[in-house]
């Protein structure tokens, strides 16, 4: 089965852990939407390398649309938190058991939605301490999978990782 993927993203995500996962699911003929606040709109990555028009505005999207959701780095995780229709979008792939793919700040979002509690995870170094206070058990390593469920990463360097365990999940779905 080919996934659809939604991935929440807007300005200042870190490029390479879009374009990276982005380029992975494609060519495994898995579908990826970006979604923000409004639909084509132009966002940028904090290292300039990626602009990413926007597929969807998140008023226009239900969690049930989609198989899987992916969460990309950089800023951008920690603006949308702070927008409650993004914690709860993140909220429900969690409650529904569909996988999340979360990668160096993206676990941000799992933290605001409260998803965090009693799971195995990673995140960026700086964003560990939070973690652990939404009930994580944070381990670290380049690549955390949880209840088969649940894909973590801490960095860019561990993009090889974080893609092979996501896709991996992805092959399960079907």
């Amino acid at each position: 089965m080919m996934a659809k993927i939604a991935t929440l993203i807007t300005d200042m995500f870190e490029d390479v852990e879009y374009t990276d996962p982005t380029k992975a699911f494609n060519e495994a003929g898995h579908e990826v939407f970006t979604i923000e606040k409004e639909a084509g709109k132009e966002v940028t990555g904090k290292q300039g390398e990626a602009t990413v028009t926007i597929d969807k505005g998140i008023d226009e999207v239900s969690p049930d649309d989609f198989d899987a959701l992916f969460l990309p780095g950089g800023f951008s995780p920690d603006q949308l938190r702070a927008d409650d229709r993004f914690v709860k979008f993140t909220k429900a792939f969690m409650d529904a058991q569909k996988p999340v793919f979360a990668i160096c700040h993206g676990p941000q979002l799992l933290i605001s939605a409260k998803a965090l509690e009693g799971r195995d995870a990673t995140g960026f170094k700086s964003i560990q301490t939070d973690m652990e206070y939404a009930g994580a058990k944070v381990v670290d390593k380049e690549v955390v999978v949880c209840q088969n469920q649940l894909v973590t990463s801490r960095q860019p360097d561990d993009l090889p990782a974080f893609n092979r365990e996501a896709l991996k999940l992805l092959e399960n779905l079907g």
